[in-house]
């Protein structure tokens, strides 16, 4: 009777806890990859269709097959993104200051922006073709001012508009200030603070940014 017990609770454990037998997995797999086809053809780019909609009645255009996810947008009519881009969610496109003809954050084809992105801007910004923008990048194109005898937070300061050119792969998490142009091919490491501009197909990394190797 012991035995009989014992050979019981031993099946009922391999049936909760054992691994399931590779009879079942091509099974599981299908079943897995039409659910994905099913949310990401259908669920994900009919979403992307609606909100792409929304956002063109405020003026954003958005290039063919690049679907929207969910974002952040001040002014919509400042953001232009080209076509096939992949954008992944949690983008915030800030155009900082009042209302002005745009666009002034241009993404142009093929870009990959990682989430977490975040555009601050009050002049401009480029983001060449075929660009990589890796997860939480930052792009601020202004200053504050610093003089002595009032508030920083009330003092303008100076603006340049930010450039990545073509084939442009920075890192997670890499800020890049104001005036500066990253030349085609260039990469930028992650964290990396970009303070000066980046010749075409050089490596940099650190804080602030400087070259440390060169892609021939």
């Amino acid at each position: 009777m012991q035995a009989s017990t014992e050979g019981t609770r031993g099946g009922a454990a391999n049936l909760i806890g054992a691994p399931r037998t590779e009879a079942a997995r091509p099974a599981t797999n299908f079943l897995q990859r039409v659910a994905f086809g099913v949310r990401f053809h259908h669920v994900y780019r009919w979403v992307g269709l609606v909100r792409e909609g929304w956002f063109y009645l405020w003026g954003m255009r958005v290039g063919k097959g690049t679907v929207l996810p969910r974002l952040f947008i001040t002014w919509p009519h400042q953001v232009a993104i080209g076509s096939n881009c992949l954008l992944e969610e949690g983008i915030r496109f800030k155009f900082d200051g009042i209302w002005q003809p745009g666009p002034s954050i241009q993404i142009k084809d093929r870009v990959f922006l990682g989430s977490g992105c975040e555009f601050n801007i009050s002049v401009s910004i480029t983001v060449g073709s075929d660009s990589l923008v890796a997860s939480g990048c930052r792009f601020i194109d202004h200053d504050h001012g610093t003089a002595p005898g009032g508030l920083i937070r009330e003092q303008s300061g100076p603006t340049g508009p930010i450039t990545l050119e073509e084939n442009v792969w920075l890192g997670c998490n890499v800020v890049v200030l104001k005036g500066v142009t990253i030349g085609s091919g260039a990469v930028v490491a992650a964290g990396a603070v970009v303070n000066k501009s980046v010749p075409s197909n050089e490596i940099w990394a650190g804080v602030p940014a400087r070259k440390i190797g060169q892609r021939y």
